[in-house]
């Protein structure tokens, strides 16, 4: 399968990127939540020849790219896309930040299960599956001990970060939808995922 289209991918995210900066609705939020993206993008590209991906990770690599980046242009309590969602189904609020906790499992949880089978770490099998779930767990543990200092540092200036709206229960319903994504990720892509792994060269040492 041709791979010609994954550069323009990359072109496509570095102009949302760039248009979503152009006026956030808070400069402070669409900086905290595009940081992944600053972070992964140079390592993306530092190992694109020595250590290319599937095709199918760096599509779903750039799909979580663009919640993040809808997501920071607008804060994700005010994504227009998840207010029609709220009135579609008489939500209590806007579910666009679930999206992004959904996508906070199912994408690092193939990236686990791609880093553990391709360096050989894990045995195909169950234990493949269990852990990369339980390295999708950890990333979404990290972000909310990250939200969390961004609470304590910032006080109120944090709310749009955090997206809580008002729920007492979010952060554990967020890990929920982690947990969701991850779960789905390793029973729906499985098969695809092994037989994209099968025509990559083995990695450089």
């Amino acid at each position: 399968m041709s791979r010609r289209w994954i550069p323009w991918l990359a072109l496509a995210v570095l102009g949302l990127l760039v248009l979503s900066g152009v006026r956030p609705y808070e400069r402070s939020t669409w900086l905290m939540e595009v940081a992944p993206i600053l972070l992964a993008a140079p390592l993306l590209v530092w190992t694109r020849d020595r250590f290319p991906l599937t095709s199918l990770l760096y599509l779903l690599i750039a799909m979580h790219a663009v919640i993040l980046l809808v997501g920071g242009a607008y804060t994700y309590a005010r994504v227009p896309l998840g207010f029609w969602v709220q009135d579609l189904f008489h939500l209590s609020r806007n579910p666009y930040d679930k999206l992004g906790h959904f996508a906070q499992g199912f994408v690092p949880a193939l990236i686990a299960r791609e880093l553990f089978l391709r360096r050989r770490i894990v045995r195909p099998g169950v234990w493949t599956a269990v852990l990369s779930i339980a390295v999708a767990l950890s990333v979404s543990l990290l972000y909310e001990l990250v939200e969390w200092g961004a609470a304590l540092a910032l006080g109120q200036g944090a709310d749009a970060f955090l997206g809580t709206q008002g729920d007492p229960w979010d952060t554990q319903s967020d890990m929920g939808m982690a947990a969701l994504g991850a779960v789905l990720a390793m029973l729906s892509l499985g098969r695809v995922h092994d037989r994209q792994l099968a025509t990559l060269p083995p990695p450089e040492a």
